[in-house]
Order: C-alpha cells, then sequence, then structure tokens
C-alpha cells in the first residue's frame, strides 16, 4: 500500500509490538462510494426480501404442510439462524484479509438459489434445510459489506452512508410485504407442474421463486464495484499487512474493550429480538385480529417501508452527524438511545388499539422511532475496530442479529402465544408481552454502553 503510515501505539492491545496505521491515502471518490452504496443497497434489498417473504406466506404454507405455529417460528427464525453457528465467523475472517467483494457476489447467488428451491419443499424438514441454505449465503453479507464501507467513507460520512445502505433493507422488506401479498393472491390458482422432479408449483411455492432467482442479476453487478483499500490497518511487524490476525489477538482486543462492545451486543440482541419477532408474526397478528388479506396488508406495509422509515434512517444518520459535529464522541448512541426510549411505549400499546387504522398508527410511529437506530448502531462498531478485525466483529454482530435475534425473536412470540396465552387469537397480547420485558432490558444495556463507547471513539481518532 503506498502510504505515509504513522504508527500509533495501541494500548488497548495485548501485544505492545502491534501498532495501528493512520493511512493518508486519499479516499475514494463520491462517485464510486455512492455507486458501491447503491449495489449493496440492491443485495441488501434481496436479501430482505428472500428472508422476509415467508412472513406472508405462513397461513398457506401451515396449511400445504401441516405446520404448528412452533414449527413455523423454526423455519422463520432458527433454520436460518442454523448457518451462522457453524460458519459465520471463519467467512467473516476472511473477508478481513481476502476479497471481500468476491464473498458478498458468491453469498448472493447462493441465496438467491435457495430462496427458489424453498418452493420445491414437501414437508417441514426439507423447507427448514433450505432456510438454512438462505442463511449460508446470507452469512457473506454482513461482514464484507460493513468493512468495505468503512474503507470507503470517512468517519464522519459513515452513517449517513449506512443509512442510505439501510434504504435496502426497507425496500426489501417493503417489496416482501408488496409483492408476496400481490403474487400470493395471483398465483392462489395457478399452477405449475415441473416434469423432471414431478414438483407442482402454486401459491407460495411460486412467490419463492419469483423473488428468488432475480437475486443473480444483483450477484452479477457486484462484479463492477471495486474493492477498496483498507484503512485502520494493524501492524504486526510483518511485510504482508494483509496477513490474518491471530484470533487470540482479535480475542483480546474485544476483550480489552468489552466494557464497550458487551453492553453495545445485548443491547443489540435484545432490539433485534423484539423487533424480528412482531416483524415476523405482523400478518398473523392483523389476519387473526381484524381479518386483514395478505393483498391489502402488503400493500400498506410495504408503502410504510418505503416512506416512513427510511425517513427515519435518513433522520437518525443525521442526527448522529450533529451530535458528533458537536464534539460527543458518543453521538451514535446517543441517537440509539433516543430512539430506544420513544419506540418502546408505542410498540407495546398497538396490540391494544380497538380498530385497524389506529393499530397500524400506533405501530407506524413505534417503526419510524426505532428505525433512527440502525444506521447510528452500525456506524458505532465499525467505528471502534481496527480494519483486520471489522469483519470478525461484524460476524459477532450478525451472529447476534441472526441467531439470537432472528433465531429467537419469532419463537419467543410463539411461545407465548402458545404457552401463555393458549390462544392463537391472543397473538397480541404476546407481541405486547414481548415489548415490554425487552424493550427497557435493551435500552438500559445502550445506556450502559454510552460512556465507555465515547472513550473508544476518541481512541480511535489517532489511527482511522
Amino acid at each position: 500500500m503506498s502510504t505515509e503510515a504513522t504508527k500509533i501505539s495501541a494500548d488497548s492491545l495485548p501485544d505492545k509490538s502491534i501498532a495501528l496505521e493512520a493511512t493518508s491515502e486519499p479516499w475514494p471518490s463520491p462517485a464510486r462510494a455512492w455507486y458501491a452504496v447503491f449495489v449493496f443497497a440492491l443485495a441488501l434489498m434481496i436479501n430482505f426480501l428472500d428472508r422476509g417473504i415467508i412472513s406472508l406466506l405462513v397461513r398457506p404454507i401451515k396449511e400445504s404442510l401441516s405446520l404448528s405455529d412452533i414449527q413455523m417460528s423454526l423455519v422463520m427464525g432458527f433454520a436460518f439462524a442454523c448457518f451462522y453457528v457453524i460458519l459465520g465467523f471463519p467467512i467473516a475472517r476472511m473477508a478481513d484479509y481476502k476479497n471481500r467483494r468476491t464473498i458478498l457476489c458468491v453469498g448472493v447467488a447462493i441465496w438467491s438459489v435457495m430462496t427458489a428451491v424453498c418452493g420445491l419443499a414437501q414437508n417441514f424438514w426439507q423447507l427448514f434445510l433450505c432456510r438454512v441454505g438462505v442463511g449460508s449465503g446470507e452469512a457473506c453479507s454482513g461482514p464484507s459489506t460493513y468493512s468495505m464501507l468503512a474503507d470507503l467513507f470517512p468517519r464522519d460520512k459513515l452513517p449517513r452512508a449506512i443509512a442510505v445502505l439501510n434504504f435496502g433493507f426497507y425496500a426489501g422488506n417493503g417489496l416482501a410485504y408488496m409483492i408476496g401479498g400481490a403474487i400470493t393472491q395471483m398465483f392462489d390458482s395457478t399452477s405449475v407442474s415441473l416434469p423432471i422432479i414431478g414438483v407442482t408449483m402454486n401459491g407460495w411455492r411460486l412467490v419463492f421463486v419469483v423473488v428468488g432467482l432475480p437475486g443473480l442479476i444483483v450477484a452479477a453487478m457486484l462484479m463492477t464495484v471495486r474493492e477498496p483499500k483498507r484503512r485502520g490497518l494493524i501492524s504486526a511487524n510483518t511485510n504482508d499487512s494483509m496477513k490474518p490476525l491471530p484470533i487470540k489477538e482479535v480475542v483480546a482486543f474485544i476483550r480489552e474493550n468489552r466494557a464497550t462492545y458487551l453492553p453495545m451486543f445485548i443491547g443489540l440482541g435484545i432490539q433485534v429480538v423484539m423487533t424480528i419477532g412482531a416483524a415476523s408474526w405482523a400478518y398473523a397478528f392483523y389476519d387473526r385480529v381484524f381479518k386483514w388479506s395478505a393483498g391489502k396488508f402488503g400493500l400498506v406495509m410495504g408503502l410504510l417501508s418505503f416512506t416512513v422509515m427510511p425517513i427515519g434512517t435518513l433522520l437518525g444518520s443525521m442526527l448522529a452527524e450533529r451530535f458528533a459535529r458537536a464534539g460527543r464522541d458518543d453521538a451514535n448512541l446517543r441517537v440509539v438511545l433516543i430512539g430506544k426510549i420513544l419506540a418502546i411505549p408505542f410498540g407495546v400499546l398497538f396490540p391494544f388499539m380497538p380498530t385497524l387504522f389506529l393499530a397500524v398508527a400506533v405501530s407506524t410511529i413505534s417503526l419510524f422511532f426505532i428505525s433512527l437506530t440502525p444506521a447510528p448502531l452500525n456506524a458505532a462498531f465499525q467505528i471502534i475496530t481496527p480494519n483486520q478485525m471489522r469483519g470478525q466483529v461484524t460476524a459477532i454482530y450478525m451472529f447476534v442479529f441472526n441467531v439470537i435475534g432472528v433465531g429467537l425473536g419469532p419463537t419467543i412470540v410463539a411461545v407465548f402465544t402458545n404457552y401463555v396465552f393458549r390462544d392463537e387469537q391472543l397473538i397480541g397480547y404476546s407481541l405486547a408481552l414481548t415489548g415490554l420485558i425487552l424493550g427497557p432490558l435493551g435500552t438500559i444495556a445502550i445506556w450502559r454502553a454510552m460512556k465507555p463507547y465515547g472513550r473508544s471513539v476518541a481512541e480511535a481518532k489517532a489511527w482511522s
């Protein structure tokens, strides 16, 4: 790397021979950086479209395969998260020294094909394994994407870049609602027989195929994105600056900074369990309580995902930038704390609204406030982590998100419904109880993280 590198003392690292490099090499051009964000956002859109479409297909899948709520919760959550337990960290470790663009491209192709294959499932275990396959591809996404973003944008611009990236998240969820509802109704009476494997495709099966295969186009587009040069590298007295760091050094760094990382990960996990649980069972709630059709629900929720939530995300990033300009090193977590505090009461109350309109309105307010948080929280982890650890720290982030959040979120709501309230019609009570218990706990965790996080940001300014 052709740079002027300044060796910075790394007091938080256990091996004092290791130093951090602050490079003076110019940042990539805005056009190149924002083009990468655009393509990453498309990949993220496909990611959440493929993973989220199943929440709109709960009823037809249950009826077709004779599944219980618990089995559906495992297919929606735990099956998707299984792969992260086994290979999520090794893939992220590769992203810390291999070509991140290629890793992301292969991942998009794998999860797109496996989403389409979900339409061939004939029983619970086949569908479960297909969802494991979807998770196997998506394990490549987070570590590669966020590591590259941190090398494309300076620290003060990173929250906004992640906010724009998150438009792909909301677009994916929006399309999952809109396309899922529309196509489910469109294909309800349409059948396509596959002569070689003898499977008749209709309804929910065709939905998986239609939303899965376009991801191959996005995988091809990723090959047009240039791999950015890495910044904030750790130098371990070796000529190979991209030599993978020993795992013990990564573990030691995180342990030395556990006062920052631990409450952040706890707060993230609690928030994701709550939000994924609510998102997974949202349509089931509106279907059972208000008899809302999949098409109408998908249209309304899709429009909200395209409008209200992106506005909240952009506002959250702008608020974080404003706090940072005011000299607050804890700017990102300060925004996360504000968003969580404002979202909790509305998230708990919406299931008790007497009318459909009020339920949607109160739920939308909660979603708006919680949408302030993703961009600052993602940026917070990248800012305080050296380059050769970013993929691995992001892997922990994705593990918490997918294994704890996606894995447990749908199941916790289902357990409350089946074993506490013992009535599928009382699913709203389960959603409210989940928010009432977990919301305050997650808020306390983020509050505990703010002061040590501010110190970590101050230290990171020397080497990023």
